[in-house]
């Protein structure tokens, strides 16, 4: 074994965080150098409290080193420190760097575009539809799509970038082997599969408030562009576009009406000189992708989604769902939720599994 042991063990002490672990770090101490110190040895350490010096020999009393790193291996979760090679690069600079990551499934590769795409948990059905056909889109491309598989928006980005076929990542406020939220059982089985859940937190960490805003620093680094897709003035999707203004990443947001409290945000960002995402194409022809062939491009156009598909299409999953229930979950119309329906079959885009009940292809 590698004094990686040592490493996860001071990573996941209940209470001590990345600044506490720096200064038991500091003057060339190493985890294991902490493992083994002497109480009266830990006191003199300069700014450590006491009660974190009881909190690790309390801790250290009762830990098993072997046995609870090899636990985390056969829970299939990677603990990677900054000092390994596989550690994402572009995390290297930010301001509160992660000394650690946990891993499910793999991180994302450094030289591959990747654009996070966040907002509104309780977001409209059109950000929904929105978000999940700009990820489809890039997706299909070749481009990396992050988010951190919240409600709303984030959920969509996941699951628009899983139907084309690409690689997604969740970045969490959590730790990696708990889903949150719950009904995001499938999603979660999906990306660690199609790309990989990340977090800084030990594994069985609840997902508390509080970790959530820190969390999007490590969304924003680990991205190359930031597209918010609805967000109040007051949102972490903008603490999000925050970090990544400070890490000189570009962010782009989509406009929505003046009087929308979900476009708030977006407006703000806007106004601060965020890029416009008007549409998906001219977020393509903004980021200068260029689809792989005409044909590509011509059937990524025929497949493209007018908004009433749009909205049908962000009211379903593979669950099949009534023709009523459709109705009140878009508040369309009967003629207008058919004739979505009906161009969403032309487009493969979902079935009729029985009379009236339709689901996701």
């Amino acid at each position: 074994m590698t004094d990686k042991r040592y490493d996860y063990w001071l990573n996941r002490l209940p209470g001590i965080g990345v600044q506490k672990r720096s200064i038991l770090l500091a003057d060339g101490r190493s985890a294991k150098d902490i493992f083994e110190m002497r109480e009266e040895e830990l006191l003199e350490i300069p700014f450590l409290m006491k009660q974190d010096v009881k909190r690790i020999m309390a801790d250290r009393n009762t830990y098993d080193l072997k046995l609870s790193y090899e636990k985390l291996k056969s829970a299939g979760v990677d603990f990677i420190t900054k000092e390994e090679k596989i550690f994402p690069a572009r995390l290297g600079n930010i301001e509160g760097a992660p000394d650690a990551l946990y891993v499910k499934g793999r991180l994302p590769v450094e030289n591959v575009l990747s654009v996070a795409i966040v907002g509104a948990r309780c977001c409209s059905e059109y950000g929904r539809a929105f978000a999940g056909e700009i990820a489809e889109a890039l997706a299909a491309e070749g481009v990396i799509i992050l988010s951190g598989m919240a409600r709303g928006v984030d959920s969509a980005g996941h699951a628009g970038a899983l139907r084309a076929g690409g690689e997604t990542y969740a970045v969490l406020g959590c730790g990696v082997d708990v889903c949150y939220p719950p009904e995001n059982a499938g999603l979660y089985e999906e990306i660690q599969n199609a790309g990989g859940l990340i977090s800084e937190y030990a594994p069985g960490t609840p997902p508390f408030g509080a970790f959530f805003p820190a969390r999007n620093r490590i969304l924003s680094g680990m991205s190359d562009i930031v597209v918010v897709i609805e967000a109040r003035e007051r949102s972490g999707s903008l603490i999000t576009a925050d970090f990544a203004m400070e890490q000189g990443k570009d962010v782009y947001a989509l406009p929505g009406r003046v009087t929308d409290r979900l476009s708030g945000g977006c407006n703000r960002l806007i106004k601060q000189g965020a890029g416009l995402v008007l549409s998906v194409e001219d977020f393509l022809k903004d980021l200068q992708i260029e689809a792989k062939s005409r044909r590509k491009v011509e059937n990524f156009k025929k497949n493209l989604l007018e908004k009433p598909e749009m909205v049908v299409y962000s009211g379903l999953d593979f669950e099949p769902r009534s023709l009523d229930e459709i109705m009140k979950r878009t508040g369309m119309m009967l003629s207008e939720v058919s004739g979505a329906l009906i161009g969403l079959q032309q487009k493969g885009k979902i079935k009729e599994v029985f009379k009236n009940y339709y689901v996701r292809s």
